[in-house]
């Protein structure tokens, strides 16, 4: 079994990764998306996105991570994936599944569910670009407003040269509302040949199970439920209990740490207000914590209620 730890924009940036493979558990990293329209982007670009890049493309705790692209021009894409590749990146992945709108409205992530052939057109340009022992993989959703794509689309990926096709089992209309429908992604295993991950409504090792049984993949990606449940791939895996809150205590200071001294410190209270917000499905704790510091606007007010 695979874990993988899914790109969340905005969220599991680098000292996301760094602080969750600290904990363990996970085969693999995903950048947030890079956006990539008209040009060869400067190398500085990808380093923002993924410091790792100047460590070997790995984390600290040795988790290796791939850049993940997000456009809809091949030839564009291409070059891009080609710069990754050779900045050090553990393959390339090529985002078919975000739904935001902004990013929809500029024919980019789900909306290219509605083009099949234009799915084989970037992932066999890309492909062909990039050297042969570097992995392209592909991540998507069941289809944009229903599933009637969903395995012409995964047919059409793996056809082109993906390697790997991670599934979110949902489409972009259904975005993060339960349930995930990881039947559907059993339905294109019987159709594809190429090694398929499974993703989406995965809270609890439980989850993790029921998705590999329905789904008949071995290999999963967590996002969401990793932030919920810090330690949750190492749960999955049978090797840790559930964090207690201390713990997690410990890690929300740590993390702080992190992002104040970090390149991106004036965001730090919007940021561990967000991870509360994904711990509050797990610990009851994180509403009380939340409530306390939900006005505070300075880092060490914050740190202080956390201590």
């Amino acid at each position: 079994m695979q874990i993988h730890l899914a790109p969340m924009e905005g969220v599991v940036d680098h000292l996301m990764r760094d602080m969750l493979t600290q904990i363990g558990g996970f085969d693999l990293c995903v950048t947030e998306f890079v956006r990539v329209v008209d040009q060869l982007l400067p190398k500085k670009v990808f380093r923002r996105f993924c410091p790792e890049l100047e460590q070997g493309g790995l984390t600290p705790a040795g988790t290796p991570v791939r850049v993940q692209l997000l456009g809809q021009s091949p030839e564009w894409l291409a070059e891009n994936a080609v710069r990754a590749a050779e900045m050090g990146s553990h393959g390339v992945d090529l985002n078919f599944g975000c739904p935001a709108k902004t990013v929809n409205k500029s024919k980019g992530g789900a909306v290219l569910l509605k083009e099949t052939d234009t799915l084989y057109q970037i992932v066999s340009t890309v492909r062909k670009a990039v050297p042969a022992h570097v992995p392209v993989t592909a991540k998507m959703r069941l289809g944009f407003e229903d599933k009637t794509l969903a395995i012409d689309n995964a047919k059409a990926l793996a056809e082109a040269g993906a390697d790997q096709i991670v599934i979110h089992a949902r489409t972009k209309v259904e975005g993060y509302k339960p349930p995930a429908y990881w039947d559907w992604i059993a339905k294109i295993k019987q159709q594809v040949d190429v090694p398929l991950v499974a993703n989406g409504e995965i809270w609890q090792a439980e989850d993790a199970y029921l998705c590999q049984q329905q789904s008949q993949c071995q290999n999963i990606m967590i996002g969401r439920g990793a932030l919920a449940m810090p330690n949750l791939a190492q749960v999955i895996r049978g090797n840790q209990a559930v964090m207690t809150w201390e713990e997690v205590l410990s890690l929300l200071v740590k993390y702080s740490g992190y992002e104040i001294y970090g390149d991106k410190g004036q965001y730090y209270p919007n940021r561990i207000k967000q991870w509360l917000g994904f711990l509050r499905k797990q610990y009851v704790q994180a509403d009380e914590l939340f409530a306390r510091i939900r006005h505070l606007r300075v880092a060490a007010e914050i740190v202080a209620e956390l201590k």
